[in-house]
């Protein structure tokens, strides 16, 4: 297959599968040329725990976009989540030495407020710019040319656990990669899925996953905090195999086929066939009684969502609302008890922005992987994590720290 410069590929390493999405850079912006997945059977709650068995689910899935879209694929950008990552906002401010600011004087605030002690077993993969303030005015975004004699910036620090982000570079290594860059799961997901209005008067996108429910703040135009809930639609799939006594991966086909989040929405007439456990028949059961187990996890979800919005501060900041994506939120009556439990207008997110296979990737499942493209778009000279050396990971990480800078401000 032939090599084109101007291919971007998302890898989602997610905790039910591996989704490589590939794009071609155009003058209108990414057109996605090809996709393939794979059941993920190497990560739980976001985090790896089998080496090999992620490698192959990988490979599996990189030869199928392969295919699909007609190139060979050599580097990705990856996502990061699980339980692991935590965030902050942090503060810093300098003096300006010849009162015109300068792009040394914005490096300097950013490295300032970056000087907060972090425990030796995580370390720092995003920092974002807030706002910077001159001369105590604020919500400034870009100070590059303006006077003044005192500069802050507000930033929003993102750590990770060292070996968790290590382990998904070794793994996309392994599997023949190099890694481009890593991004978090939900920031990538804000790329497809939010537009620039919400992220301006305010907005939450909850990216439901098999492992995590990965939660993003936007106001002002930035993001404001971030955070991981380790339950997603994993747990739905658990209580289904439980409550109706059938295996795993019966549950999961009840859930994505007859699945709904509302009981008010289902008919207690509605019936459908459950494989039974051990060689039984199998057992006749109604699509309320399904709806009934599904129903009670999923609002616990989103209590902690609520309760993490709450934690934020910005609670009365939101005003466009919540934006629910990830593979759970294709659930049929999802956004019905969204708006119940939060009070605010709710929509399921897809991929936007993109031309091409458009139709192929409109669903939420696909939000991560598709921004990660986007997220590549903005960064194509990014520094390579290559094929064996990624014990210098986070030497490198630190080293671009300014860059991430101009792409999310």
């Amino acid at each position: 297959m032939a090599k084109r410069d101007n291919i971007i590929v998302g890898l989602d390493i997610g905790t039910t599968k591996i989704c490589a999405i590939v794009g071609e850079k155009t003058r209108d912006g990414v057109e996605i040329i090809g996709i393939g997945t794979h059941p993920s059977k190497g990560l739980r709650k976001g985090v790896v725990v089998n080496i090999e068995s992620t490698v192959e689910s990988i490979k599996k899935a990189v030869e199928e976009a392969e295919l699909m879209a007609g190139c060979e694929i050599n580097k990705v950008y990856c996502g990061i989540a699980g339980g692991h990552i935590k965030a902050f906002n942090s503060h810093g401010v300098i003096a300006i030495k010849n009162r015109e600011i300068t792009q040394a004087d914005i490096d300097r605030v950013i490295e300032a407020a970056q000087a907060v002690v972090i425990p030796p077993d995580r370390e720092v993969i995003h920092v974002i710019p807030q706002e910077y303030i001159v001369d105590d005015q604020e919500g400034i975004q870009e100070p590059l040319g303006m006077i003044g004699i005192r500069l802050e910036v507000k930033v929003h620090i993102v750590t990770a656990a060292v070996t968790s982000a290590q382990n998904i570079v070794k793994c996309a290594n392994k599997a023949g990669l190099d890694v481009s860059d890593i991004a978090l799961q939900q920031i990538a997901s804000s790329e497809a899925v939010l537009n620039p209005d919400e992220k301006e008067i305010g907005v939450v996108l909850v990216d439901i996953g098999g492992g995590t429910t990965d939660i993003a703040l936007y106001h002002g135009g930035t993001i404001k905090y971030t955070t991981v809930i380790s339950l997603g639609g994993n747990q739905v799939t658990g209580d289904i195999s439980v409550g109706l006594r059938t295996t795993a991966n019966e549950a999961e086909k009840l859930k994505r086929e007859y699945g709904c989040a509302m009981t008010a929405m289902v008919s207690r007439d509605d019936t459908l066939e459950v494989q039974s456990v051990g060689g039984h028949k199998p057992r006749s059961v109604s699509r309320y009684m399904l709806c009934e187990i599904v129903e009670p996890r999923i609002e616990e979800i989103f209590q902690l969502v609520k309760r993490e919005i709450v934690k934020s501060g910005y609670e009365s900041f939101i005003s466009s609302g919540v934006v629910l994506t990830g593979g759970t939120a294709a659930m049929d009556g999802i956004t019905e008890l969204a708006e119940q439990v939060f009070s605010l207008p709710v929509r399921r997110g897809l991929p936007i922005g993109i031309t091409g296979l458009v139709d192929v990737v409109k669903s939420p499942m696909y939000s991560t992987g598709v921004g990660l493209v986007l997220y590549g778009g903005k960064n194509v000279e990014g520094m390579q994590f290559q094929k064996g050396n990624d014990t210098t990971l986070f030497n490198k990480l630190t080293s671009r720290m300014k860059g991430w800078m101009k792409e999310f401000f």
